[in-house]
């Protein structure tokens, strides 16, 4: 009897850990201003507003389950996501979710996973 309830706070707990993972009535971050090189998809390579920009996405829609610091928590840590996955990888994860992970197709735009992608690719 006391397995099935500490089962059911556990449960419970991650499923409101994991509704807080999506961010849907957020301001927008804020556009590129500059300090890096425009890709096709709009996002900017090279540091600069780009990572500014997907440091900003990662607060909003991130944080609250993989850490300030990339640590992890409810998420996984991705202080090293780019060693164990390619860009088009983590954008297919960030679009699609996985696991626990709600998907973010449709909350955010093509360019701000592309940006995400190019940030935590290079985190290795």
């Amino acid at each position: 009897m006391k397995k099935s309830i500490v089962y059911a706070v556990l449960l419970l707990s991650i499923s409101l850990s994991v509704s807080a993972c999506g961010n849907k009535g957020a301001a927008p971050p804020p556009a590129n201003q500059g300090g890096g090189t425009t890709t096709g998809g709009g996002a900017t390579t090279g540091g600069g507003a780009a990572t500014a920009d997907a440091q900003a996405i990662f607060k909003q829609n991130c944080v609250s389950c993989h850490g300030n610091n990339l640590e992890g928590g409810v998420g996984p840590n991705l202080q090293k996501a780019g060693s164990k996955y390619s860009k088009d990888q983590i954008a297919t994860l960030v679009n699609n979710g996985k696991g626990a992970m709600p998907s973010f197709k449709g909350k955010l735009s093509d360019t701000e996973i592309g940006a995400i992608a190019d940030w935590l690719a290079a985190k290795k």
